[in-house]
């Protein structure tokens, strides 16, 4: 019996420590846009991105002039390098690093913006007599640093502010 007291204690103890400290979910991006167009479709960043601005209330529409924000997909690049060897020359650790590069572009403007950079990195320990294991790992700290970026780009669109076309 007073384990079940104790036990209800800690848990309202808890909730009211979480609700205490401002805890909310990161809910729906504040973007100022309802419909983008997104040039270069074919990274593998496009899918994650496509899911994130549909889940925020985005439409990607099929022409550029039908948007009130552009952005183009310039290219993504990963990278392996060796951060650590053992004492017989055998890798131990590896940097990965994942970069996408875009830009953005009001569709009230004639140029493009700046060229802006998202970057991820992340260490792994690598070892050979458990390849199958490593490869899957890596794979999924790509997945996890591409994810990354998809939220990072999310930021940068919350400060885009379209401009309203003015017709005659």
């Amino acid at each position: 019996m007073s384990a079940n007291i104790a036990r209800r204690m800690f848990v309202l103890t808890m909730t009211i420590t979480l609700v205490a400290c401002g805890f909310h979910l990161r809910g729906l991006a504040d973007l100022s846009f309802n419909k983008i167009y997104i040039k270069n479709q074919s990274m593998s960043i496009s899918k994650d991105l496509n899911v994130a601005l549909k889940s925020n209330g985005v439409t990607i529409v099929k022409e550029p002039e039908d948007a009130q924000i552009q952005v183009d997909m310039m290219n993504e690049g990963t990278e392996k390098r060796i951060l650590s060897l053992g004492g017989t020359g055998t890798v131990r650790e590896f940097e990965l690093f994942y970069r996408v590069n875009f830009r953005i572009k009001d569709s009230t403007e004639e140029l493009w913006g700046p060229v802006q950079m998202v970057e991820g990195r992340r260490d792994f320990s690598y070892l050979d007599t458990e390849l199958l294991a490593k490869s899957y790992e890596e794979a999924q700290l790509y997945e996890d640093m591409r994810r990354d970026a998809v939220r990072e780009i999310l930021r940068r669109l919350v400060a885009q502010k379209p401009k309203v076309k003015v017709t005659q």
